[in-house]
Protein backbone atom coordinates (compact mmCIF):
# COMPACT_ATOMS: atom_id res chain seq x y z
CA UNK A 1 0.00 0.00 0.00
CA UNK A 2 0.95 3.60 -0.46
CA UNK A 3 -0.59 6.95 0.26
CA UNK A 4 -2.01 8.76 -2.78
CA UNK A 5 -3.06 12.03 -1.13
CA UNK A 6 -4.17 13.75 2.05
CA UNK A 7 -7.45 15.69 2.12
CA UNK A 8 -7.86 18.94 4.02
CA UNK A 9 -10.71 21.41 3.76
CA UNK A 10 -11.18 25.08 3.09
CA UNK A 11 -14.13 27.47 3.29
CA UNK A 12 -16.13 28.15 0.11
CA UNK A 13 -14.50 30.71 -2.18
CA UNK A 14 -11.05 30.69 -0.54
CA UNK A 15 -9.14 28.80 -3.24
CA UNK A 16 -6.98 31.83 -4.07
CA UNK A 17 -5.88 32.24 -0.46
CA UNK A 18 -5.00 28.52 -0.37
CA UNK A 19 -3.15 28.83 -3.66
CA UNK A 20 -1.06 31.65 -2.20
CA UNK A 21 -0.16 29.57 0.87
CA UNK A 22 0.46 26.16 -0.71
CA UNK A 23 2.02 27.30 -4.00
CA UNK A 24 3.71 30.62 -3.17
CA UNK A 25 4.66 30.05 0.49
CA UNK A 26 5.26 26.27 0.61
CA UNK A 27 6.49 26.01 -3.00
CA UNK A 28 4.14 23.21 -4.05
CA UNK A 29 2.82 22.86 -7.61
CA UNK A 30 -0.87 23.12 -8.42
CA UNK A 31 -2.40 20.00 -9.99
CA UNK A 32 -5.24 20.43 -12.47
CA UNK A 33 -8.35 18.76 -11.10
CA UNK A 34 -10.29 16.42 -13.39
CA UNK A 35 -13.16 18.25 -15.10
CA UNK A 36 -15.83 16.27 -13.25
CA UNK A 37 -14.31 17.35 -9.92
CA UNK A 38 -13.30 20.91 -10.79
CA UNK A 39 -16.91 22.13 -10.56
CA UNK A 40 -16.82 21.35 -6.82
CA UNK A 41 -14.12 23.97 -6.26
CA UNK A 42 -11.08 23.38 -4.11
CA UNK A 43 -7.42 23.04 -4.96
CA UNK A 44 -4.99 20.17 -5.46
CA UNK A 45 -1.24 20.63 -4.93
CA UNK A 46 1.81 18.38 -5.17
CA UNK A 47 5.48 18.31 -4.18
CA UNK A 48 7.64 15.26 -4.88
CA UNK A 49 5.56 12.23 -3.79
CA UNK A 50 3.13 14.25 -1.63
CA UNK A 51 -0.28 15.35 -2.89
CA UNK A 52 -2.72 17.43 -0.85
CA UNK A 53 -6.33 17.86 -1.93
CA UNK A 54 -8.09 20.86 -0.42
CA UNK A 55 -11.84 20.40 -0.69
CA UNK A 56 -14.55 22.97 -0.13
CA UNK A 57 -16.63 22.42 2.99
CA UNK A 58 -19.67 24.64 3.63
CA UNK A 59 -19.50 24.16 7.41
CA UNK A 60 -15.72 24.57 7.46
CA UNK A 61 -13.76 23.91 10.65
CA UNK A 62 -9.97 23.65 10.50
CA UNK A 63 -8.25 20.37 11.41
CA UNK A 64 -6.61 21.27 14.73
CA UNK A 65 -5.46 17.82 15.87
CA UNK A 66 -5.48 15.61 12.78
CA UNK A 67 -2.75 16.59 10.33
CA UNK A 68 -0.51 15.34 7.55
CA UNK A 69 3.06 14.56 8.60
CA UNK A 70 5.17 15.98 5.77
CA UNK A 71 8.77 14.80 5.30
CA UNK A 72 11.17 17.61 4.40
CA UNK A 73 14.81 17.29 3.30
CA UNK A 74 15.89 20.65 4.81
CA UNK A 75 13.64 21.36 7.78
CA UNK A 76 15.58 24.42 8.95
CA UNK A 77 15.36 26.05 5.51
CA UNK A 78 11.60 25.46 5.37
CA UNK A 79 11.16 26.86 8.89
CA UNK A 80 13.10 29.98 7.86
CA UNK A 81 11.05 30.35 4.67
CA UNK A 82 7.76 30.04 6.57
CA UNK A 83 8.91 32.47 9.27
CA UNK A 84 9.99 34.97 6.60
CA UNK A 85 6.47 34.73 5.11
CA UNK A 86 4.87 35.43 8.50
CA UNK A 87 3.87 31.85 9.33
CA UNK A 88 4.29 30.85 12.97
CA UNK A 89 6.49 27.76 13.40
CA UNK A 90 6.19 25.74 16.63
CA UNK A 91 9.12 23.37 17.16
CA UNK A 92 8.40 20.12 19.02
CA UNK A 93 11.16 17.77 20.23
CA UNK A 94 8.82 15.00 21.44
CA UNK A 95 9.38 12.72 18.41
CA UNK A 96 12.48 10.58 19.11
CA UNK A 97 14.92 10.47 16.22
CA UNK A 98 13.37 13.31 14.20
CA UNK A 99 13.31 17.08 14.29
CA UNK A 100 9.87 18.51 13.64
CA UNK A 101 7.68 21.55 13.85
CA UNK A 102 4.04 22.41 13.42
CA UNK A 103 2.54 25.26 11.44
CA UNK A 104 -1.00 26.16 10.46
CA UNK A 105 -2.03 26.75 6.87
CA UNK A 106 -3.91 29.90 5.85
CA UNK A 107 -7.16 28.50 7.31
CA UNK A 108 -5.81 27.06 10.55
CA UNK A 109 -5.38 23.44 9.37
CA UNK A 110 -2.51 21.90 11.33
CA UNK A 111 0.52 20.75 9.33
CA UNK A 112 3.45 18.79 10.75
CA UNK A 113 6.85 19.00 9.07
CA UNK A 114 9.52 16.39 9.87
CA UNK A 115 13.20 16.34 8.99
CA UNK A 116 15.21 13.27 7.99
CA UNK A 117 15.70 10.45 10.48
CA UNK A 118 18.56 11.31 12.82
Amino acid sequence: MGLHHVQLTLPPGDEELCRTFYVDVLGMTEVRKPAELAARGGLWVRADGLEIHLGVEDDFRPARKGHPGILVADLDALAARLTDKGVVVAWDDAFPGRSRFYADDCHGNRLEFLGPQE
